[in-house]
């Protein structure tokens, strides 16, 4: 990859932000809990993997600064609450014995190195479902900005086309925060990858025309039913493809399941500011006055979702069956 997303270095996390893509590639240091759950909870770094990598740091890092453990930690849980990676490389650092600066950062550091191995094993798994000579469309960025590198959803486009499929490849711009505009063009051309941008409005549109041989999506969340969590606009677009006959895939670490909620009603959903909406770079763009509904994610029913790539295998339908197998470690 010709950037990092994150990585740890003379005694601080340090974090691409992106917040200023793809303007300025502006470093944000962070060396206490506090400081890494602000970027989180900023948006300098983001995608539910890349926020676990982040998370197991700044707690970390709280025994560094001479932070209180249970209050760092609950200010990091409290940071994204959608995206469960962030709870899941909480519970794995705050177990690990003894309990000093050394033992945890080598533990962030195996989650770091753990998440690029997955997503390369989520590009393996997730190549051979992708059609040749047709485009992929994806929503959002699960690439490697939102993960330690590779990307999950782009990770399994990236596998795909080093296959040698000829695959045209399409981002949603991806609103209020235009992380396919942003992000998602900016890191596939890094990476020497064309790529089409549209309106998240003519998506449905160019799943009807037939051109797009499959959506791929990330997730921040996804229930024991297959329910999903993802950017807000994931659920629309799956109404599309399956109106189009059009095959969706969701790509995701195993650390994105969550078994504990029975379904997608189960996970919470973030509300973000009124002003992510209403303004456009600091500029007023909607009527003084108006009320805003902003969630940041929306729940994709598995009703709606072709197949789960997790870096242990595919899940199909019935995801109670076949996701618990997979959490427990039995490839599929």
């Amino acid at each position: 990859m010709s950037f990092r997303t994150l990585w740890f270095e003379d005694g601080a996390l340090h974090l691409l932000d992106q917040r200023g893509l793809p303007a300025r590639a502006d470093i944000v240091v962070a060396r206490s809990a506090a400081e890494v759950a602000r970027a989180i909870r900023d948006m300098v770094v983001r995608g539910a993997p890349a926020i676990g990598c982040a998370a197991a740091y700044g707690l970390a890092l709280s025994l560094q600064s001479g932070e209180e453990f249970a209050a760092a930690r609950a200010l990091l849980l409290a940071a994204r609450p959608t995206a469960v990676n962030l709870r899941w490389a909480l519970e794995r650092i705050s177990r690990v014995e003894p309990r000093s600066f050394a033992a945890l950062k080598a533990e962030a550091d195996r989650v770091l190195e753990e998440d690029l191995a997955a997503c390369k094993a989520i590009g393996r798994f997730g190549a051979p479902l992708v059609p040749d000579g047709k485009g992929i469309l994806t929503h959002c960025n699960a690439g490697g900005l939102a993960t330690a590198g590779y990307g999950t959803a782009l990770g399994v486009v990236r596998a795909a086309l080093a296959q040698g499929k000829q695959c045209a490849v399409f981002a949603d711009e991806t609103r209020p925060w235009l992380q396919g505009a942003r992000l998602t063009a900016w890191e596939l051309l890094q990476d020497g990858i064309p790529v089409t941008l549209l309106p998240d409005v003519a998506a449905a549109s160019l799943l009807g025309s037939g051109r797009i041989g499959c959506v791929i999506v990330g997730a921040d969340r996804i229930a024991r039913n297959g329910d999903t969590a993802n950017k807000v606009g994931t659920y629309p677009l799956a109404l599309a493809a399956q109106a189009s006959g059009v095959p969706f895939f969701v790509a995701a670490p195993v650390s994105t399941l969550d078994l504990r909620a029975p379904s997608g009603s189960a996970i919470p959903i973030e509300e973000r500011s009124a002003e992510e909406v209403t303004h456009l770079r600091g500029e007023r763009v909607a009527a003084e006055g108006v009320s805003v509904f902003n969630p940041a994610f929306d729940i994709t029913p598995a009703r709606y979702i072709t197949a789960i790539v997790t870096e242990r295998g595919v899940a199909r339908a019935p995801y109670e069956v076949s996701l618990p197998a997979l959490a427990e470690g039995k490839p599929r």
